[in-house]
């Protein structure tokens, strides 16, 4: 790689202007992640990734409230979804139901599309931007698991089983992403991972949580 290629990403040749082959996110985030691996993530401005996408500023913005959010666009999308799975369990217990839904997310996330921010964070330079980003999304996470295991399980929301139950879980999770993202070439799927690691977890939690009117 040039010195110039480091200190000039914004010389780089722009994709052209108009209706992108993919979505807007996705292509600011592929730009993103060749211009964090030409210049780092100090040397990229938010000008610099929508030139290279060949979209405008405001097209940024409109996907993204800042540069750090495009280190999960695949995952966030995938996790959408999760307040919908959860309210459409039925039969299962609040621990389950929470399992069940995460591993669905987990199965639906395409198996190509591997968070470059937890692979190549050293050659990027995103340092504590990485762990700042995820973290914030954990939290929010966890506050839709927490308020569905409080409302399946008749808990009031700061419950401790709740909480500890919340926390427990989405941990497991976290550390399948990592685990499956850096496992390389022939990487398992997703959701088998997810799975593996929440089985055991919700053994030990289930009888914490029984549904409503439970034993």
């Amino acid at each position: 790689m040039s010195d110039d290629a480091l200190r000039r990403p914004d010389d780089a040749p722009a994709r052209p202007l108009g209706r992108p082959r993919r979505s807007s996110a996705e292509m600011l985030a592929d730009a993103a992640a060749e211009l964090f691996l030409e210049a780092g993530w100090s040397g990229t401005t938010v000008d610099h990734i929508a030139r290279r996408a060949g979209v405008s500023r405001g097209t940024f913005f409109n996907w993204f409230d800042a540069k750090s959010d495009l280190f999960w666009v695949d995952l966030d999308a995938s996790a959408a979804g999760l307040g919908d799975l959860l309210r459409a369990s039925s039969g299962l217990s609040p621990v389950r139901a929470v399992v069940a839904a995460l591993v669905a997310v987990a199965r639906e996330h395409p198996a190509d599309r591997v968070p470059w921010a937890l692979t190549q964070a050293d050659a990027m330079g995103l340092g504590d931007e990485v762990v700042a980003s995820a973290a914030v999304r954990g939290v929010r996470l966890r506050t839709v698991v927490a308020a569905y295991l409080a409302e399946a399980a008749g808990r009031p929301r700061g419950d401790l089983d709740v909480e500890v139950a919340a926390s427990v879980l989405l941990a497991a999770v976290a550390t399948s992403v990592v685990t499956w993202a850096g496992s390389g070439v022939g990487r398992p799927a997703l959701g088998d991972v997810v799975e593996r690691a929440l089985s055991p977890v919700a053994d030990g939690l289930d009888d914490r949580l029984p549904p409503t009117g439970g034993a």
